[in-house]
């Protein structure tokens, strides 16, 4: 059995584009000769890849696999021609990017701008949320994820390590609250949290011997992303639970203080996700390749050199 290499592309784009009106506006075909077409490729292989609804298209557990697998040669051929046409391997197309809501709080978008001047046939297109994407569903090329990881099948590579969490608070915050003298001190505190119905939050952390505690806090101030919280945490509003990646810029000039320094909590990192295991386009590694060198650069820069 021959499988027409064109039917493949089509059910490539398709998947991409999430309907057969959207891939055949985008080829420049009819609807119906998109779907005949699929249709056609499902009969050869004996299975069917996408489940149609009045709704949307979903791919079959077959269809995931077979676009997993086709989807980076499809793309590598796309790229060996326009490569002969340009003569040039430069990056180009649209990246779909997926990224958590506050995403553009510690990731300046000068770095963005820079990148599109750097690659002028480069668009890009963010999708922000803290709910997780599906990245073949939602059409996503790239996406960042901090926290753990679960097993979904597609590639994960880590951008950043897990380093640890710890307690910290603003100086004028402790001026006028006292340091607490323990984790059981924390009840007396005004804390700020990620939030919770009851506005009570469990802390577990590792103490100085090893051992983890708990300490149920509450707080008057909660919020759902990372970076609010450490906003709050410098306007004085209570103590939080931080990210070191997030809280050392703080720290170095003062605007926050540590809180409790023998106690932290495991972190998770900054992980980057795309679908397929096969190479990527250029134009998706170039970013990930820049938001790689730009996030480790800020969490760990470079000492000035000694005199």
């Amino acid at each position: 059995m021959i499988l027409d290499l064109n039917d493949i592309a089509l059910f490539v784009q398709v998947v991409r584009s999430g309907s057969f009106a959207e891939a055949a506006r985008r080829l420049g075909m009819p609807p119906n000769t998109v779907s005949r077409r699929v249709q056609q490729l499902e009969e050869q292989l004996a299975t069917r890849l996408l489940q149609r609804s009045t709704r949307k298209l979903t791919l079959t557990s077959a269809g995931r696999s077979f676009h997993e697998r086709c989807a980076a040669a499809v793309d590598g051929l796309i790229g060996a021609g326009q490569e002969l046409m340009t003569g040039s391997a430069e990056p180009s197309g649209l990246v779909r990017v997926a990224a958590m809501a506050d995403f553009f709080d510690f990731f300046p978008m000068e770095w963005v701008a820079d990148f599109l001047a750097e690659y002028p046939r480069v668009q890009l297109d963010f999708v922000l949320s803290d709910a997780h994407a599906d990245l073949i569903a939602d059409r996503i090329d790239v996406a960042f994820r901090g926290g753990p990881v679960p097993d979904s099948g597609y590639v994960g590579r880590q951008l950043l390590d897990a380093g640890a969490e710890g307690l910290v608070a603003s100086p004028a915050y402790i001026a006028a609250h006292g340091a607490p003298d323990s984790l059981r001190d924390l009840l007396n505190h005004n804390c700020v949290s990620f939030g919770h119905p009851s506005r009570l939050t469990t802390w577990r952390l590792v103490g100085p011997d090893g051992v983890e505690e708990e300490v149920q806090v509450a707080s008057r101030f909660n919020a759902n992303t990372a970076q609010a919280l450490r906003k709050a945490t410098v306007a004085g509003l209570g103590i939080a639970l931080l990210p070191s990646a997030l809280s050392r810029h703080d720290l170095k000039t003062g605007l926050l203080v540590p809180v409790l320094p023998t106690y932290h909590r495991a972190g998770h990192g900054l992980h980057v996700l795309y679908p397929s295991r096969r190479h990527l386009p250029l134009a998706v590694s170039a970013f990930i390749d820049l938001v790689m060198e730009k996030l480790r650069l800020e969490a760990f820069p470079a000492e000035p050199p000694s005199r």
